[in-house]
């Protein structure tokens, strides 16, 4: 639900941190405001960033407005953004829930092979799908890449039942992620459009086929583990694709992505370079140190250097599972992300520790945590620190 990029305040700088609750907020109240407060289930991070991509092309700060106390915010009032991006990454995040729904029904994914639960899954995806297609009309956005991405992901899945991996009647990998980077590129896309900058479209568009290919990627490595213990299908396994190829390919999108990002005409590139480079650069190595962890029987970080190892080498809080783990997941949902349990901080934790980022108020420290090309993330005083 909530995607590979996962901010938080201690790998942010003030002002970046501020803007990005400001867009995460607007997402929320605008797909409760235009579809009910069911739609709020489908906040996602990912989708957010379409809306960050249109207001880092324009000149000047997108529209706000000041919405009331809400209990994510200490039940306190935020200035949160209002503009056709918001409505973009709402119309995105309803797409991509439906797609995701959908699927889960095809596959017959746990509960979804009830037949009960997927019943009802099928009608709400048919809800969100026409609300998502019905604002993206409204915005000149065609839908089409990404209500058909899931149609053909099952095709694709489907594909290789009665071929070996590896055959030619299976499909490859790369084969495997063009769904969904097809989906991104033309979500990414459109944001310029939005922002009035046309000649950006052709490296939005590679930035969003980098972005969905470690999308699609580090989603598979997640879940290799699980999906080879219940036999669900894995594009990793399908495919005959070891973590170590896995993770070749991971740094090849992410030196893609990040090289498209430096061809974007950005006036405010701080939270878009935040978010697109550094924040998946973290996915990609959160999502690997999680898949080294399963395949060695014991976290990463026994040895010094080791990728995600928790600092002084402790061990990180492990999942307790049961009655405590469904709570918390539940608490997680319903504040869209911002809480997180112990053993999920952990990894944030190691990250922010090996960047020493606590404390920081302003774009000086900031630049000495969070390495980008030029040694700092924030590009001078552009993100708003004071």
């Amino acid at each position: 639900m909530f995607g590979i990029v996962r901010p938080c305040q201690h790998v942010l700088c003030k002002g970046l941190y501020a803007d990005w609750m400001g867009h995460l907020c607007g997402l929320c109240l605008a797909l409760r405001d235009e579809h009910g407060h069911l739609s709020r289930l489908v906040t996602n991070y990912d989708g957010l960033l379409v809306s960050v991509l249109t207001e880092a092309q324009s000149p000047t700060s997108a529209s706000r407005r000041r919405a009331g106390p809400c209990a994510l915010r200490g039940f306190k009032g935020a200035d949160v953004v209002e503009s056709e991006g918001v409505r973009l990454a709402a119309s995105v995040s309803l797409l991509l829930a439906a797609g995701k729904v959908s699927d889960h029904v095809a596959d017959g994914d746990g509960v979804y092979a009830r037949r009960p639960v997927a019943v009802g899954a099928t009608r709400l995806a048919g809800r969100w799908s026409s609300a998502g297609t019905a604002m993206a009309g409204t915005l000149g956005f065609d839908p089409t890449p990404l209500t058909a991405a899931a149609g053909r992901q099952t095709l694709l899945e489907r594909a290789p039942a009665q071929a070996p991996p590896g055959s030619s009647a299976a499909p490859g990998l790369r084969e495997l992620t063009g769904p969904t980077e097809d989906a991104v590129a033309a979500a990414f896309a459109h944001t310029a459009v939005l922002a009035g900058k046309p000649h950006n479209r052709e490296a939005l568009e590679a930035a969003g086929r980098g972005f969905g290919k470690l999308a699609h990627l580090i989603d598979a490595v997640e879940d290799l583990a699980d999906d080879r213990a219940s036999g669900a299908y894995n594009p990793l396994a399908a495919t005959g694709t070891g973590l170590d190829e896995a993770r070749r390919h991971c740094d090849a999108a992410h030196a893609e992505l990040r090289a498209a990002v430096d061809e974007l005409d950005l006036p405010r590139p701080g939270l878009t370079r935040a978010l697109l480079v550094r924040e998946t650069g973290s996915a990609v190595s959160r999502a690997f140190a999680t898949a080294a962890t399963h395949g060695t029987g014991h976290p990463p970080g026994y040895a010094p250097g080791d990728p995600g190892a928790p600092p002084g080498g402790r061990p990180p809080k492990r999942d307790p599972g049961g009655l405590l783990s469904l709570a918390c997941a539940a608490l997680t949902c319903c504040t869209c992300g911002l809480y997180r349990p112990a053993w999920d901080e952990d990894r944030e934790g190691s990250f922010c520790e090996r960047f020493d980022c606590s404390g920081y108020d302003c774009c000086g420290n900031c630049c000495s945590c969070c390495p980008g090309e030029d040694g700092c993330c924030c590009d001078g005083c552009s993100c708003g620190c004071d």
